[in-house]
Order: structure tokens, then C-alpha cells, then sequence
């Protein structure tokens, strides 16, 4: 190991996190990224590149330092900094009102944030503050950030650490209609979800599901709140991903993507209505760095690309391309995989065995390749690549699969199958 990348790694041990470090030490992934260009990232040392099919979410939805993103960064520290939240801001109100020109329906008021989860605590707070109801409707599996209200919406294993949870929240599982309409009823304040629930293992709702869930929050005077983190920003072949399903939701939730991976900021979209609360209540939430006037012009340029029709047809170009790849790997590896799901470039490879959906980090890492596995269905891993790939790298994607399933027969002998669940990621 090259001197540069030991100080690296042994300075984050002791002044970040020594349990992470000794994760990724007993299991050979002790990946420390240095350069880092379009859908690679390679490691400090030069000694290993990646490309990456996770993106961290979908936050480099355009590539890692995607050459506009950056020019567009430099050019706006020319005029603008953080901005202050007290005033009125010429770059919010710009980029409200093209989020607004990009929604459906009335979805015309954005508040901005820094983080996804703070992002859908202010969702939460308003469904509460506008509706004068407590009650918060989640799927199980789902997942809405790590803070506050956005972490009481999660599933146990990520709360218990902490504590008792925050009373009137409810789970209920995905796909299960009637657990829906038993749920939310008329004291339900908000029913939150993400469009293709990731970390559930990129479970894909049909349609009919997902009109039912918007006709029982109207039947019941329950906002519905779409996180679209991840989803949102041509990641499914639309711009949004609820576009598939025909619904309005009452708030959506943008994040990740809208950063450019240049500069955090988030939004929290709602319909007109919804501001009157605000009325009142004008400064009764603030975000110091939320809607930076910096990462405003940022994120307009992510919309301007991302909204693109051009963009959105290559998206689906490749997702097709792709759908091929991933059939011809299911037949060759019968043994192993189960099939794949996918919506556009949100795709997840689902194994038989749950031990083979988590080998499966390891052996695409060892082949070249970063692919997560899903942590609420270890069975399936991630395939999130950045939208702008070619259709040489989606080969060089299939490509590295193939090899990262041809090992997976040896890594299931190599490894202590429950110690690597109890400690990777």
C-alpha cells in the first residue's frame, strides 16, 4: 500500500470512523477514491478503477465532475455566495419557479434544504402543520434519511440504536392494498413513499397500486408525499418517476441528483394550497444553507439537462439496451439469479439466495464494478449507473456482472456468510 493512501486511511480511522475502516480492511475493500471523472472513480493509489453503478443514490445521476456542472459552479461564485435566508433570493425564485414549470398540476411552492432527510422532515411538518393531524403512514423496507421524523419513518433496525421512536408513525408492507385503506384513515396526517423503494430492493409498484393509494389519501384527507431522492430527475425514463402512474401527489420530495454531485441541495415541493400554513407561520422554518444561491444555479442546470428531451430518450435508449444484456445473464446463470427489475436506468439484480445478492458487492467490486446491495431485501444489489453512459460502458457493465457471477460459487466458500452480513456496510 502506497504511503499517501496508508496516512489516508489511518487518519480516518482515528479521526472518522476506525469501525468503517475495519470493515472494509477484513474484507479487502479498503477503496479510498481520488480521481474521479464521468462513471469512474479510481482509487488514490491509480491501483484500481471502478465503475460505478451506484452513484451513491443516484447523486451522480450525471457523472462524477460532470464538465457543465462544474463550469456552471465556477460561474456563479463569480456573483453569488450562501445567500442569506432572511431575504428574498433572485436564484430560490428561479429555481422555484422552474421546478414549478417542471410539476405536474399545482405543485407550484418549493422550500429548499441540504439534505434528503431533512428534506422529508419538512414534508412531515407541514403535512402535521397544514392538516392539524399527527398521524404518519410509511411502507416497511422504505427508507426517507436518517434525522428526525424522516428516521421514525424507517424500519426498526435503523431506530432502535437510538431509542424509542417518535410516536404516530406506522408502517404497513409494500404492495398490500388493504393494509392501505386500513391505515389511513381520516386522523392520518400524510402517507409517505418513494416512487421504487431502493433499499427494499428496487420493488417496483404496478399501477393500479399506486392509483389506489392515491384514491384512498384523497378519499381520506391524507396528503401524499412522494420521495422522489433517488427516483426523480430522469432516472426512471421520466423526469419524475410518478409520471408512470398518473398520479398527483401533494408534495415531492427531490434530493441527491439535484446536486449535480457539485453542490448539496434538496427540495421540498408542494402543492398551492398547502402554502396558506405559511401564512402565519413565514419563518417558522429555516434552512441557514437550504437553497444556497450557489447550488441554486447548480441545480438549474441539472434540471435543464435532466429535463431535456433528448437526455430522457438516451436514458431509455440504454435502459433498452441494458434489458437485453440482463436477460442473456439470466439465462446463462440460472442457477443464481432470479431476475431483474428495472424502470428505466433504476435497475436491481435479484439473486435466489440472500448470501448471493450480498457476495455479490464483493465479486463486482473484485471485478471492477461498485454495485450495492439492497439492505431491507439483501437479495437483490443496486444497478444504479450515472444516465449519461454510453452504450460501450453499459456492455463493460454487463461484461464486469458476468464475471462478478462467476465468482460468487467462490466467494460463498471463501466467507463466513453471517459475519459478512453482521459487518459489510
Amino acid at each position: 500500500m502506497k504511503p499517501e493512501k496508508k496516512q489516508i486511511i489511518d487518519d480516518f480511522k482515528h479521526h472518522v470512523s476506525s469501525g468503517k475502516v475495519a470493515v472494509y480492511k477484513k474484507y479487502g475493500m479498503q477503496f479510498v477514491i481520488g480521481e474521479r471523472q464521468g462513471a469512474y472513480m479510481t482509487d488514490v493509489s491509480g491501483s484500481k478503477t471502478l465503475i460505478n453503478c451506484h452513484c451513491n443514490g443516484g447523486v451522480f445521476n450525471l457523472g462524477h465532475r460532470n464538465p457543465q456542472i462544474i463550469e456552471t459552479l465556477i460561474h456563479a461564485t463569480e456573483k453569488f455566495d450562501i445567500g442569506n435566508h432572511h431575504f428574498i433570493s433572485s436564484q430560490r425564485a428561479k429555481l422555484g419557479k422552474k421546478i414549478a414549470s417542471l410539476m405536474p398540476g399545482d405543485l407550484n411552492y418549493t422550500v429548499f434544504g441540504v439534505g434528503g432527510g431533512e428534506a422529508v422532515d419538512l414534508a412531515i411538518k407541514l403535512a402535521r402543520g397544514y392538516s392539524g393531524k399527527q398521524k404518519i403512514v410509511s411502507l416497511k423496507g422504505g427508507y426517507h434519511g436518517h434525522t428526525g421524523l424522516a428516521l421514525a419513518t424507517g424500519d426498526e433496525q435503523y431506530r432502535a440504536p437510538f431509542g424509542k421512536n417518535s410516536p404516530g408513525f406506522v408502517q404497513i408492507p409494500f404492495g398490500d392494498i388493504d393494509a392501505a385503506y386500513e391505515q389511513i384513515t381520516e386522523d392520518t396526517a400524510a402517507f409517505i413513499m418513494e416512487t421504487i423503494p431502493a433499499t427494499l430492493g428496487i420493488a417496483i409498484p404496478d399501477k393500479k397500486y399506486m392509483l389506489a393509494l392515491r384514491n384512498r389519501c384523497t378519499q381520506t384527507n391524507t396528503l401524499m408525499i412522494i420521495d422522489e431522492v433517488q427516483t426523480g430527475l430522469g432516472r426512471t425514463g421520466k423526469l419524475w418517476a410518478f409520471e408512470h402512474y398518473d398520479i398527483l401527489p401533494d408534495m415531492v420530495v427531490l434530493g441527491k441528483g439535484l446536486s449535480g454531485g457539485i453542490y448539496p441541495i434538496t427540495a421540498t415541493v408542494f402543492r398551492e394550497p398547502l402554502e396558506t400554513f405559511f401564512h402565519k407561520h413565514p419563518f417558522i422554518h429555516v434552512s441557514t444553507f437550504g437553497g444556497s444561491e450557489i447550488g441554486a444555479e447548480v441545480a438549474l442546470k441539472v434540471l435543464e439537462i435532466s429535463s431535456d428531451k433528448l437526455f430522457l430518450e438516451h436514458v431509455n435508449n440504454i435502459a433498452g439496451h441494458l434489458q437485453e444484456g440482463f436477460e442473456k445473464l439470466k439465462k446463462k446463470h440460472p442457477k443464481y439469479i432470479k431476475g431483474f427489475r428495472q424502470l428505466g436506468l433504476m435497475a436491481g439484480i435479484e439473486f435466489f439466495q440472500e448470501k448471493h445478492g450480498l457476495l455479490f458487492t464483493k465479486a463486482a467490486y473484485e471485478s471492477g464494478m461498485f454495485s450495492l446491495y439492497s439492505n431491507n431485501d439483501m437479495r437483490v444489489c443496486q444497478l444504479l449507473p450515472p444516465l449519461i453512459i454510453t452504450e460501450e460502458q453499459a456492455d463493460e457493465i454487463l461484461e464486469k456482472m458476468d464475471k462478478a457471477v462467476s465468482k460468487l460459487k467462490f466467494y460463498s466458500m471463501a466467507f463466513n456468510i453471517k459475519e459478512f452480513i453482521d459487518n459489510l456496510f
